[in-house]
């Protein structure tokens, strides 16, 4: 009796060895695949967004690529010792570009959705934002929430395929919308007249406002809803997810992101940079 006590606990222990020894192999397998290989092979980080999205990415005078992100994206692949290469891409089609390989990460202030987030994978947010409204002047007064102007006779504008025009659909939908191919463009409608206001990212319309809004709009600053933004991977890499959550704590642990947040989010002398 003893003897087959035994026997069947050395059964045990083998087959107990042989399944710890698969999911161990698992695992390596599984690092290998990781895109933190294939970047330290390649030698180079690829980032993707689009240039633009102020004060995030944007092209300066002499047409290189500055902005929150960027130094952001400059100093990760510092951080993995290899060279930053920025892959500037067009907004609606920035999730494909990134599932089929062009480039490893988004750094490009994207909001974290749901929807999202059933095709990639987001690291923990960097910062929080949320959308306001750039106001035309005749409405001074009259309008003082988003809430004002859920009215057919109110001209709503945004850039189409971001989170603005889901707001306006979501909490402003009696309103009349236009949509845009860029933020700057919607923008512009409102300042030139053609259209009452703009709902978009709170960054941007402080910026429009500082640079060329005054006087012509009213800034509704208080953001009417919360947008997390993330970087993005393709899904299946928890070792680069892992990499990239460590790297943001550490960052903002070490002063480097405060004195990122200080440069482009409270500070306003990057300007004269652009055209």
């Amino acid at each position: 009796m003893k003897k087959a006590l035994l026997l069947g606990s050395i059964v045990l222990a083998v087959i107990g060895f042989v399944f710890a020894t698969a999911a161990f192999s698992a695992d390596i397998n599984l690092a290998k695949k990781s895109t933190i290989q294939t970047i330290l092979k390649r030698g180079e980080l690829r980032v993707g967004f689009e240039s633009g999205y102020v004060p995030f990415e944007m092209t300066d005078k002499k047409g290189k690529f500055i902005g929150f992100d960027m130094d952001y994206g400059r100093r990760l692949a510092k951080a993995m010792g290899v060279k930053f290469v920025p892959v500037n891409t067009a907004w609606d089609g920035i999730i494909p570009a990134l599932v089929t390989g062009k480039f490893d990460i988004i750094m490009g202030g994207m909001t974290i959705t749901q929807k999202r987030n059933l095709k990639i994978n987001f690291a923990n947010p960097y910062i929080v934002i949320g959308q306001t409204i750039l106001l035309n002047k005749k409405l001074e007064g009259r309008v003082t929430s988003y809430k004002d102007l859920n009215n057919p006779k109110y001209i709503l504008t945004s850039r189409m395929g971001t989170t603005g025009e889901q707001a306006i659909k979501k909490y402003i939908p009696k309103a009349t919308y236009k949509g845009f191919e860029s933020e700057a463009e919607a923008g512009m409608e409102v300042i030139n007249g053609k259209a009452d206001a703009l709902v978009y990212d709170l960054p941007f319309c402080g910026f429009l406002y500082g640079s060329q809004g005054k006087g012509k709009t009213v800034f509704l600053n208080k953001p009417f809803t919360y947008e997390p933004l993330a970087w993005a991977i393709n899904q299946g890499d928890p070792d680069f997810l892992n990499f990239l959550n460590n790297f943001l704590r550490q960052t903002r642990g070490d002063g480097f992101y405060d004195r990122l947040y200080n440069k482009w989010i409270i500070g306003s002398s990057w300007k004269k940079d652009l055209n």
